[in-house]
Parts: structure tokens; sequence; C-alpha cells
């Protein structure tokens, strides 16, 4: 029986979900590992050679392997319908619109958080966990849970969850927003064997490469040169 509850760890397979399992599962939770797939780039219709990041075979059993080595289970649910309608979409009219949109607020406020849930809840889990580095707090004279910056300035991710609801905060654990000096490849010894290559560095909130945005743009609206659109063309 754990200490302190069952809690759904989102991991991508970089260090920061990585040392965000093991060190909820050092503190005495009982850990459950899930991935989820967001984003593929060969149906997208983007050629860019080998699949990097989040969505990629390569993360997923990194994120697996890190799983194994510390002994709790993992699972890998397929989003990409479900990431498809309410961010893709989105962010590709913006885009097309001249804005900026930021694709990461959409998917947190909208799609993730929402979909860890619904996973942790057929899991039986008490909590969501994620290697985001924020802090959340409840405040007492508001009356409800706040997102304040991570310790470390230079990592800070609190702007990426101002739409997370306040149900889902709740029930919602972020580790590594207490940490001020945690370095890729300067982990602690007793890790060292857990299973992700010290070499990968710190995963940022992405679910598909910024540097693609053009070639991406070009394969849902033909007419789209990489440099401006008209947004009344597509």
């Amino acid at each position: 029986m754990s200490r302190h509850g069952r809690v759904l760890v989102a991991m991508s397979g970089g260090v920061d979900s990585s040392v965000t399992a093991a060190l909820l599962h050092e503190q005495g939770y009982e850990v459950v590992g899930i991935t989820m797939k967001t984003w593929d780039y060969t149906s997208s219709g983007v050629r860019t050679g080998k699949e990097v990041g989040c969505c990629s075979l390569e993360s997923m059993n990194d994120a697996r392997a890190v799983a194994v080595r510390l002994g709790f289970p993992h699972f890998i649910v397929d989003i990409r319908e479900e990431f498809g309608d309410w961010v893709i979409e989105r962010f590709t009219e913006e885009y097309l619109a001249g804005r900026t949109p930021n694709p990461c607020i959409l998917c947190n406020t909208h799609i993730k958080w929402a979909a860890l849930l619904r996973r942790a809840d057929r899991l039986g889990c008490d909590y969501i966990a994620t290697g985001h580095y924020a802090r959340i707090r409840y405040d007492e004279s508001l009356g409800r849970y706040v997102i304040s910056r991570g310790r470390d300035l230079n990592k800070d991710q609190s702007y990426v969850l101002w739409g997370i609801a306040q149900e889902h905060l709740a029930r919602t654990l972020l580790p590594l927003g207490d940490y001020t000096n945690l370095k890729s490849g300067a982990w602690p010894p007793r890790w060292a064997s857990s299973g992700w290559r010290r070499s990968r560095t710190p995963t940022r909130s992405a679910s598909f490469r910024t540097t693609i945005t053009g070639a991406f743009c070009a394969s849902v609206c033909p007419i789209w040169t990489g440099r401006s659109v008209r947004a009344s063309s597509c």
C-alpha cells in the first residue's frame, strides 16, 4: 500500500518527466507511467527524416525503459484525434491569420489534463503529475488553487499552465517546481541506472517542433509560402 496514494505520471521519455516519476516513486507514491501519442509526422504530410520529440517511438521506448527499471507499469495512449481537433486546427488557423499561437497552452488547457485525468480515474489513480517547472498551491484567502513560478526561474513553465481548470489543479503534482539545481547529466547517482540516457536534454513543452511550422502549414494550405498568406485564402 502506497504511503501517499497512486499517481499517473505523464512521461515523454525526456529527462524532466523521468525524474518526476523517480522522485514520486522515491517519496512513496504508487507510480503509473503514461505516454500520450499526440502527433504523427508521417500522417501530417511533413517529411523531416527521423522522428524526434515527445511522440517518437524512441521517446516512448525511453519512457518505458524508466518504468521497467523503477518497477512500475507504463501505458501508451493514442490521443492524436483529440489533439488534432483542438490544437492543430486552431494552431493552423491562428498562424495563417498572422497571429502567434501557443499550442502548449491549448493542449494543456483543453486536452492534456482532461485526457490524463480520464485515464487516471480508469486506473484508480488519485493524482496526475507532469515534469513542468511550476508550483501549485491553495490560497485560503482566495479559496482557489494558484499556479506559481518554479523556483528555477530559468526553467519556469507556469505560463503554459494558466488555463487549467481548478478541479484539475486539485489533483495535480508538479515535483520539479521546488528544485533549483537540476541539470541534465547531473542526477543523483542512485538514479544512474534508471533507464534514461543521461545525454538527453530536458524536455520543453512542445508536442510538435516549431522548426517545421512552415512545412506543416504548407501541407494543410497549398498556397502557403512560408512567409506570408492572406487569412481569407485558405
